[in-house]
């Protein structure tokens, strides 16, 4: 896949990084060993975190002011990662969903990054563009039904949108069936080693968890 980034969002955020992780994967109902790793990391949390507290991890609190700056109110439409963790310190279960939704629910919440998961085959042309959401943009969130996007940043194909840091779109969200795998990781801090390191984390759970070779990483800003 090609990623551009638009002059919309290098504007509001002149830093961002982005990481795409791109892999051939076998998909399975459940994975224990996978929700062991959660569970741990969700021990840890409950001892570190609040749910105050949580909004000042560095990828949340940068993807927060991005979404002032495009005009989003963050705690109506709370990025994805900040959604996860406050489940888990709330005493709630996680959802259970199937292995690939469930390790890049695992990746965001270990880097307090909103990441996207994909079926690449899905996707609409050989590119995506990271832009802004416009109001009356058409956008079926998972599990969400029709989102307001206006003032989202939003990646859209040659058919439209496909995924924003609160929620991604049903038209191209990860199934059983997923094989051809595109995780896209927004660092609107700006760390790219720390957004890197999402990524080779990421390879790392698809190499245990989904029979992969991890595929490839490409940086992008």
């Amino acid at each position: 896949m090609n990623i551009i980034v638009s002059q919309e969002i290098e504007s509001v955020c002149p830093s961002f990084v982005g990481a795409a992780v791109e892999a051939q994967v076998v998909n399975t109902p459940y994975c224990a060993a996978l929700w062991d790793e959660i569970h741990a990391l969700e021990a840890r949390f409950r001892q570190e975190l609040t749910t105050e507290s949580l909004k000042e991890l560095p990828g949340i609190a940068a993807t927060r002011r991005v979404y002032k700056a495009c005009g989003k109110d963050p705690s109506r439409y709370r990025p994805a990662s900040e959604q996860l963790i406050r489940r888990m310190l709330q005493g709630k279960e996680l959802y259970q969903i199937d292995t690939l939704v469930d390790l890049v629910n695992l990746a965001s919440i270990a880097f307090g990054y909103s990441i996207g998961g994909f079926d690449a085959d899905k996707f609409v042309g050989d590119t995506l563009t990271l832009g802004v959401g416009r109001e009356g943009e058409p956008y079926e969130g998972i599990g969400r039904g029709m989102l307001n996007i206006a003032g989202l940043p939003v990646y859209r194909d040659a058919q439209g949108g496909v995924g924003t840091p609160t929620s991604d779109n049903e038209r191209t969200k990860m199934t059983i069936g997923t094989t051809h795998l595109v995780v896209l990781i927004n660092g609107y801090d700006g760390n790219e080693q720390r957004v890197n390191a999402n990524a080779l984390f990421i390879q790392d759970l698809l190499k245990k968890y989904c029979q992969s070779d991890g595929g490839t990483v490409t940086l992008y800003k």
